[in-house]
Formats: structure tokens, sequence, C-alpha cells
């Protein structure tokens, strides 16, 4: 079943999941090992990986984005408002995060190489301070944010698996 239907999601919503899944415990990765491991080897390898990943989560999202939408009705139903929410925010963190690391990117005037594609040409002259001030004051905390409404989204799944009173909602979108 590649579409989605009223009690789970297709192959398509289910790649675009879990794919997103591992780029972003790769991306937490990248980002811990600069916070908590800097100048080691692991940070080394890691860190240099972190602007193409979340070129590819930003690509991803859009993509997951215009799907839900050209979906939307077909779609299982959200246990509840709080769910709902949840995943709004969830959509508009994965989507925010990494435009304001692009905005950033871009004022800096920098050459964006990303698997071996330019993704924007640096330029000459001032760097464009306001994308760069938004860049810095946004994309690490919003990071930190999605990561913890990553951690919510995981431990509300296993509740309502285990939970007797809740409905199984992991089968959704595993199987």
């Amino acid at each position: 079943m590649l579409r989605d239907n009223q009690t789970r999601y297709g192959a398509i919503s289910r790649f675009l999941h879990w794919g997103m899944a591992l780029l972003i415990v790769w991306q937490c990765g990248s980002s811990a090992a600069r916070f908590f491991m800097e100048d080691s080897a692991i940070e080394q390898f890691m860190w240099p990986t972190h602007k193409p990943v979340g070129l590819l989560i930003f690509v991803f999202m859009v993509i997951r984005i215009v799907w839900a939408i050209m979906h939307m009705s077909s779609r299982p139903a959200a246990v509840n408002m709080l769910a709902k929410l949840g995943h709004i925010a969830l959509y508009g963190l994965l989507f925010a995060v990494p435009l304001f690391a692009l905005l950033r990117q871009y004022g800096s005037g920098r050459t964006f190489e990303a698997f071996g594609i330019i993704v924007m040409a640096g330029f000459e002259g001032e760097k464009i301070q306001w994308m760069l001030e938004l860049g810095n004051g946004w994309h690490g905390l919003l990071g930190w944010t999605l990561f913890a409404f990553i951690a919510g989204h995981i431990l509300m799944a296993f509740v309502h698996r285990y939970d007797a009173g809740k409905q199984d909602i992991i089968r959704r979108m595993w199987r």
C-alpha cells in the first residue's frame, strides 16, 4: 500500500517518516558531538556532515508537507487535539530549523556545497547582518526545542502503545 488510509500510513509516508528519523538521529549526534566533544575525533568525523544532512532534512520536510497536504483527508486521524498540535509543531520546527540555518549560510556570504553540488554561491562584500542574526538567534534554540519535541513524540508513541486504555498508534506508522 503506497498511499495513506484512515487506519494506517502508506509506504510513502512511512519512508518519509523513518528516513527523516534516521537523518535526525544523525543530525542530533553531530550537534551533540559539536557541543559536548569539541575537537574530538567523533566531532571531526560528524560535524562536516551537519550542513548537508540539514539540507536533506529540509528537502524531505518540504516533500513531506506537500504529501501530507495532498492526502490530509485520507490519513489516520489524530488521537486528540494535543497530538494534532504536537505534530503541527514538529512539522513547523522541522521546516524552520534548517530554514534559519540556510538564511544564516546565505547571509555569511560563504559558498554552501552539499554532496558536490553548489547550493549557494558565495558573494563578495559585506555580510547580510539581519540574516546572520536570525540564523544565530534561532537555529540552535529551535534545534534543541525540536529535540525536546521529538523526545516527547517518541515517549507518547510508547505511552499509547503500552497503556491499555490507549490506541496503539505505532502500528499505524510501523507496518
